[in-house]
């Protein structure tokens, strides 16, 4: 059931799957980079969320090299952008991390993101939506790719009141840059 207007300010919690690592070889998981593709998405995924007028009030972000570099490399495409708080929970997390993590943000912040990793924020997603518009759950359900956006809205007094089944997924995007040598 997906909570009524009414119930508190329209949130949105919008969930940001790291861009494309690397594998170097000798390097520990949580150090790996972004690979050159990754580079390229990042940006994409920041002005992405730019066009949607997706723009957060705060982020939660992985301590993992791959998640501090897409935040750095998405955000840069924002004028001014919001503060950022890396998380070391959310390396790994399940969604009992995540959920827990999400609950403690001030209820002043409306529109959160959170930047992490697969496959806990895909199975958070899958949680939280009751519901979703046109086929985005499908989407999630298929593959939540790297550089995967999922935007999920709902009513609620603060965030602690966050619940499984009680956000709308509005959409699912998998912004891609392009090669500087492509043509464009």
């Amino acid at each position: 059931m997906i909570a009524r207007a009414g119930a508190g300010p329209l949130r949105r919690l919008v969930v940001l799957r790291h861009a494309k690592s690397a594998w170097p070889e000798g390097v520990p998981d949580h150090e790996r980079p972004l690979a050159p593709r990754g580079r390229r998405d990042a940006p994409a995924a920041g002005r992405a969320l730019a066009e949607a007028d997706c723009l957060p009030d705060l982020a939660l972000c992985s301590t993992a090299l791959r998640a501090r570099q897409t935040w750095e490399l998405a955000s840069a495409q924002w004028g001014t952008p919001p503060p950022v708080r890396r998380d070391p929970r959310l390396y790994a997390a399940d969604v009992s991390d995540l959920l827990t993590a999400v609950h403690e943000v001030p209820a002043e912040v409306e529109t959160l993101l959170l930047v992490g990793h697969n496959p806990g924020l895909e199975e958070l997603v899958l949680e939280l939506a009751g519901d979703s518009l046109d086929d985005a759950l499908d989407e999630v359900r298929l593959k939540f790719p790297t550089s995967a956006i999922a935007v999920l809205a709902w009513h609620g007094p603060a965030w602690e009141a966050l619940a499984p089944g009680t956000a709308l997924l509005t959409s699912m995007l998998v912004p891609r840059g392009r090669k500087k040598n492509d043509g464009k």
